[in-house]
This record gives structure tokens, C-alpha cells and sequence, in this order.
């Protein structure tokens, strides 16, 4: 069976979906079973995704991209730092 992907919006609108189900009485096993996503998916959405809205998604998705990008920027200029600090020595 193929892995999906979902993204932010459709995960926030699943769990909206599953809220509104789950607020009818349906258990949680009939609930993601009619999503299409296992207990465990479920509940790993809910940690990271639950009580936020659509447009904090998106803006927390950019500030991941962001962070990501300063973070590999800074790593190659410490990798130039170190280059330049073993050429300066002369044992290269």
C-alpha cells in the first residue's frame, strides 16, 4: 500500500472532521477508519497539529523553511572557518 502525503491544510481539516464525528459519539477507530489514516497518524496530527489554524500552519511551515535554510547557512560558514583556520596553521 502506497505511504500519502498529506498536506498541512488537508491534515487540519482531517482533524477538524474527526473533531465533529468524534463531538457525535463515533469512536476514534471508526473515526480515522472513515479518514483513511491509522490511530497512530491520528494522534500524531493532534500533538502537532491540533488547536491551530490554517493560517498559523502555513506560517509555521515558512518559519520551519526559514530556520532550515539559517541553519545550513551557518554550518558552511563554520566549515569555512574551519578551513581557514587549518590553512593559517600550515598543516595542510
Amino acid at each position: 500500500m502506497p505511504r500519502k502525503r498529506f498536506t498541512v491544510e488537508q491534515i487540519i481539516q482531517k482533524l477538524r472532521e474527526a473533531e465533529v464525528e468524534l463531538a457525535r459519539g463515533k469512536t476514534i477507530g471508526l473515526v480515522c477508519k472513515q479518514l483513511g489514516i491509522t490511530d497512530q497518524t491520528y494522534y500524531r496530527w493532534r500533538k502537532e497539529y491540533g488547536g491551530i489554524r490554517t493560517d498559523q500552519a502555513k506560517r509555521l511551515k515558512d518559519l520551519e523553511k526559514e530556520n532550515a535554510r539559517l541553519k545550513r547557512l551557518l554550518a558552511d560558514a563554520e566549515l569555512d572557518k574551519a578551513i581557514l583556520k587549518e590553512a593559517a596553521s600550515g598543516n595542510y
